[in-house]
């Protein structure tokens, strides 16, 4: 026997490879037990809607193959009926013609400016000049990275003319360009960036306060003195007689400027005090209209009243809308909304304010998602949807609701839940018949509401026994067709004990496997989840709380949730705005805690079931890999039961030794690292992901390398868009809980809690995993393979440092060793690999570090040709162990030929 090493790839993974010849140790794979774990049967008793029954209205593509990419706008020229304008927010105008027959082409191309996109910036506004089809002109607002000696050097948001060309209407020229404002801008959030022209011919700008956070770094809210910040601008564009030259600022001095007025009747022009302190009348940004906004989102003029509207996006507490009067004061950042706002004391306490015609409470109003972000909308004044006529709509980015309200000018009446379409960004007016449209982010698309068809369908079941699914509700024994499963890192739930099932009805219905991506389900698709607490813990008495269902539809999903009433024999509906009561739950102290308990929403179902998730959690190959007891009396692997009882359409699946799994957070004997990022995963990564709701740094899915070299590599003391008012606030830092921002807001409940959900419990366990993890010696001595290399190799150019060099002929090289945590330079200090007999029983023995994974592979010849196997034996998992350890794995088969064994070493 001898033994030999082998790296063959790069960082994470390598293998080493144990040569045992004459050995009878091969293996087969056990496809016995999981090809007869399950048998799949039809289910026929399910009598849930194809189609999500939620709404009477629907948002529908108003386009059909017709895209965008990243839509933040909706405009059209001033007496136009069959164009649109589109903007993307990196930086493109496009336009939609003959909208009957729409055909797609690029207006304005402004991405050779040089146009970032990080935070919220990018091509935010267009107003056409109400004389467009005379003089060609439009006003654009957005984000360009420039430089100039007037303005500063770094990114700046600028409003600035441009001019159709004379010889083609669907083409503008960049060459005519004209900045009216270019203001610089240290940080790129709060950008507001609508225009519009409204009825008096002047052109209004919303102007974010600069952010980030809560207006504690720039202080731009309650300031007209200063910059171009924080509240809505009026400005005069055709130089009219008896309008004002502006106050000289750095924005208006840029080389070949476009000059401006000031319209005279401005509520601050010749201004000497602003909120009960003096200014300077030449420093006075007489451009203001309003102030004390935050991010004003969108806005829109409703044209039979001349009302401006403006969705102004909050902080922690309150969503606002409002109507923007001259010389509003709308309180931000003394005020949020109608209460006390972060920065309470910068103006005297009896400052008039403008309060909102409509505002929401985070996580009220049917919304369960504690982030919100109000997107403004439009009054409708359409032909087909006359109960809607004269109402404003608009909706929540975040959770999806849409909502319309009329406002009778006092106050917002007749509010309502029109739908729920997440990830609009605006909204705009087909200019046809007055449709409502909205920009929808997932899809790339231009949507249109309507009214929902008639449902031909069954409605929604009012009982839980009228879903049919299940046989027996005292026992939840399912109905056939409906098959349990359970996952390996359960998503935190304020203490309940969750049981799951899914069901693809018919049996010529699939999955499609996946790796790391989401699994794709078909339509039809139907998941359950139940839900019990212990309400006593000392008798360990469990009260049933809800049973929730998941239903996969062409578009998307649904979600739809039934309540236990205490002692019931069955569930009942939950409203759609949800229902959230006071649960005594006894303690083993004796004492009482009164916990609340939130039935979810329908909308707010919606907020972690996002498209870029498949519309699915915690049903993946990480979570679903581990084995299951099935009726059969077979216990084998999920998956590949799965596999076996035909509900892939994958023909073959890789073995399941190979293929990640989570850890739970109570799983003592796994590294800290493993748990955590298990965690992470099952409860961060619907949001925390490229292209998901959150506006954030860092990626949280487990498939992500933490040294990866782009999103994973932000796990730790990563910076934040949001800090909190402490610039050293990081992700994770290493020994500092009291500065890694995930801890922290795991371990609160409230505004600023993680994962934003109507949670009330604090998740101890994972509470303590996080702090234990951020301070031990696992994080503090965790190096990248860069900085391990100067550990051994300190000088500088040293040949011997080269990844692929192998200083002390081991045959392991440099990646080798710092994936095994090996000595370079000593040829002792190396991975050994025997196999021993004890009882004639072999086993395969090696030396596990601390959380680095071992595989063990095996094939039957040295050929080339011959492919290498995992060993299917059921301690051979990818599994990441606190402590190094032996791992023994046996050898079992009767077949007398040679095996060659390689094992796989794989970090996180």
């Amino acid at each position: 026997m001898a033994i030999t090493a082998q790296p063959f790839m790069t960082h994470p993974m390598f293998w080493f490879r144990l040569l045992c010849l004459l050995l009878a140790v091969a293996t087969l794979v056990p496809m016995m037990a999981w090809s007869q774990a399950l048998t799949r049967v039809p289910n026929t008793t399910l009598r849930l809607p194809a189609e999500s029954p939620n709404s009477r209205y629907r948002a529908v593509d108003a386009f059909p193959g017709v895209r965008f990419t990243h839509p933040t706008g909706i405009a059209v020229p001033p007496g136009e009926t069959n164009r649109l304008f589109v903007l993307e927010r990196a930086g493109v105008i496009a336009v939609i013609t003959n909208l009957a027959a729409p055909s797609r082409s690029v207006f304005l191309d402004l991405r050779p400016r040089g146009i970032p996109t990080d935070g919220e910036a990018g091509l935010l506004g267009l107003a056409f000049h109400p004389g467009y089809s005379s003089n060609g002109y439009f006003y654009v607002f957005y984000t360009i990275a420039s430089f100039t000696s007037t303005a500063g050097s770094g990114s700046h948001h600028r409003v600035a003319r441009f001019q159709v060309s004379p010889t083609d209407p669907n083409r503008a020229e960049l060459s005519t360009e004209r900045s009216l404002i270019t203001q610089h801008t240290e940080a790129l959030f709060h950008c507001g960036g609508d225009m519009h022209f409204g009825p008096d011919g002047y052109l209004y700008i919303g102007v974010g306060d600069e952010g980030p956070g809560s207006d504690t770094t720039y202080k731009n809210s309650q300031r007209i003195d200063k910059d171009f910040f924080s509240g809505v601008l009026r400005i005069d564009v055709d130089l009219r007689p008896g309008n004002l030259a502006p106050t000289v600022h750095p924005a208006l001095l840029v080389p070949d400027a476009l000059p401006y007025l000031v319209p005279q009747d401005n509520p601050w022009v010749g201004a000497t005090s602003f909120a009960g302190s003096a200014v300077d009348p030449t420093k006075v940004r007489t451009e203001f209209y309003a102030i004390g906004l935050r991010n004003p989102w969108r806005m829109s003029f409703d044209k039979p009243t001349g009302n401006l509207y403006v969705g102004e996006v909050g902080d922690w507490y309150r969503e606002e809308v409002n109507i923007i009067k001259k010389g509003g004061n709308y309180g931000w950042a003394f005020r949020e909304g109608s209460i006390p706002g972060p920065r309470p004391g910068i103006v005297p306490a009896s400052t008039e304010t403008v309060p909102p015609i409509h505002e929401y409470l985070h996580g009220s109003s049917g919304n369960d998602y504690i982030f919100n972000s109000v997107i403004g909308g439009v009054v409708y004044h359409g032909s087909r949807l006359p109960e809607l006529q004269g109402h404003y709509v608009f909706g929540d980015y975040m959770n999806g609701n849409v909502w319309a309200f009329r406002y009778d000018g006092t106050q917002a009446r007749d509010f309502r839940v029109l739908t729920v379409e997440r990830a609009v960004s605006a909204y705009g007016v087909d200019p046809r018949n007055g449709d409502v449209l909205l920009c929808v982010l997932p899809r790339d698309t231009i949507k249109r509401l309507e009214l929902s068809p008639p449902s031909s369908g069954p409605a929604l079941p009012p009982t839980l026994s009228a879903t049919g699914a299940f046989k027996d509700l005292a026992t939840l024994e399912p109905q056939p067709g409906i098959l349990p499963y359970q996952i390996n890192s359960p998503f935190w739930s304020d203490h309940a004990q969750k049981q799951r099932w899914f069901s693809l009805p018919n049996t010529s219905l699939t999955l499609t496997y996946n790796k790391d991506l989401p699994w794709v389900a078909p339509a039809g698709g139907v998941w359950v989840k139940h839900f019990d607490l212990v309400t006593n813990e000392v008798t360990q008495a469990k009260r049933r709380l809800e049973t929730r269902f998941i239903v996969q539809t062409g578009e998307g999903v649904y979600g739809i949730t039934y309540r236990w009433e205490p002692g019931a024999s069955d569930a009942t509906l939950v409203p759609s705005e949800g229902f959230s009561e006071t649960i005594p739950v006894q303690l083993a102290n004796g004492q009482v805690r009164n916990q609340q308990w939130a039935y979810p929403s329908r909308s707010a179902c919606l907020a972690c079931h996002t498209p870029i998730t498949g519309g699915l959690l915690g049903f993946n190959t990480a979570q679903l890999n581990r084995t299951y007891l099935y009726p059969s009396g077979i216990e084998t692997n999920q998956i590949h039961a799965l596999l076996g009882a035909g509900y892939f359409s994958n023909a073959t699946i890789p073995e399941p030794h190979a293929l990640p799994r989570l850890a739970a957070v109570t799983d003592v004997d796994a590294s800290l690292e493993y748990r955590v990022r298990s965690y992470l995963d099952s409860n961060c990564s619907s949001c925390h992901r490229p292209g998901g709701a959150a506006p954030t740094v860092w990626d949280a899915r487990f498939s992500n390398p933490i040294d990866g070299a782009t999103w994973g590599s932000r796990l730790i003391d990563a910076p934040l868009k949001e800090t909190l008012d402490n610039p050293l606030n990081r992700t994770f830092v290493v020994g500092h809980p009291e500065l890694s921002m995930i801890l922290k807001r795991i371990a609160v409940r409230g505004s600023i809690q993680m994962p934003p959900l109507a949670s009330s419990e604090l998740d101890q366990n994972a509470v303590d995993l996080l702090t234990a993890w951020v301070t031990s010696n696992e994080l503090k001595a965790r190096l990248s393979l860069d900085s391990w290399k100067t550990v051994f190799f300190p000088t500088a150019g040293d040949p011997r440092a080269a990844s692929s060099a192998d200083p002390d002929a081991d045959g392991h090289t440099n990646e080798a060793e710092f994936q095994i945590g090996t000595d370079p330079l000593d040829p002792n200090d190396r991975m050994r690999l025997s196999i021993e007999l004890e009882g004639g029983q072999p086993y395969l023995v090696a030396l596990q570090p601390a959380n680095r994974s071992l595989v063990v592979e095996f094939k039957r010849s040295l050929d080339a040709a011959a492919t290498w196997e995992v060993l299917p034996e059921s301690n051979n998992l990818p599994r990441y162990p606190l402590r190094s350890q032996t791992l023994r794995i046996p050898l079992s088969d009767n077949q007398p030929t040679a095996r060659f064994f390689r094992i796989r070493v794989q970090s996180l």
